[in-house]
């Protein structure tokens, strides 16, 4: 067991509709590591009873809606492994109090807005930017770096050109030894996925490791021209910060 000081906290902030999910697997196939997936989602939801999303009832169900105990039992609980592996979505911490961050090792997972949008308006229509969250990593970001804390900052695309170096390179950020095992998982659900996952994870489930997406390359919807330009900027102010292929 390992207590809340000792114990390295990798704390993923996504968008949604990158590799988030794979990566996640791709941590839980070390052996000194635990995951854990999204678990402020049913908490965003309770805070945002006007979202609606695939499965909304059952998530809410599914997890602990109050923060306190999220944050003392699942956040900072304890686990049976020297390291942990949050997977969170950046829209998820909107009205909370970032000051905890602080104690968690923080990495940004980016996507091309133009992916991430023509990805998400397959399964909600209309997007806002609260959804795609670039812009909450970008302000979470910044709270941190004047806060004086070493972010990490991953782009999808730069993975997906070489998943091998990315990692290796992420690693060494982490002080963690890269494994090879980081590479490839069985396909099909993990145990530790959101209840979520039928909505959301059919792609990783059939996955075995990164792969570039048939539909990254899908046409973009002309209406989410404003949302795109927006997001355009906010992408490139941390992609500059990314670790490149």
């Amino acid at each position: 067991m390992n207590d809340h000081k000792t114990m390295k906290r990798i704390h993923l902030i996504s968008g949604p509709r990158n590799i988030s999910t794979a990566l996640m697997y791709s941590f839980g196939n070390r052996r000194d590591m635990s995951i854990v997936d999204e678990p402020l989602y049913a908490y965003y939801l309770s805070m945002h009873p006007d979202i609606d999303h695939p499965g909304r009832e059952e998530i809410l169900t599914s997890q602990s809606q109050s923060l306190d105990e999220l944050l003392s039992n699942v956040i900072f609980g304890t686990y049976d492994t020297d390291n942990l592996f949050i997977k969170n979505m950046a829209h998820h911490l909107d009205g909370v109090d970032w000051s905890f961050l602080s104690e968690l090792t923080n990495v940004f997972l980016i996507r091309n807005p133009r992916q991430l949008i023509a990805s998400f308006a397959q399964v909600i229509p209309n997007p806002t930017m609260l959804d795609i969250g670039i812009e909450l990593e970008y302000q979470i970001y910044k709270y941190l770096i004047e806060k004086g804390q070493k972010c990490i900052v991953l782009d999808s695309n730069e993975v997906l050109k070489n998943p091998k170096k990315v990692l290796n390179l992420l690693c060494s950020s982490l002080d963690l030894p890269f494994l090879d095992s980081m590479l490839s998982w069985a396909a099909g659900p993990r145990s530790e996925d959101g209840i979520w996952a039928r909505y959301w994870y059919k792609n990783v489930h059939q996955s075995i490791g990164f792969s570039k997406q048939k539909t990254s390359d899908r046409p973009f919807p002309d209406r989410l021209s404003p949302l795109l330009e927006k997001a355009q900027e906010y992408y490139d102010l941390l992609y500059i910060h990314s670790i490149k292929a």
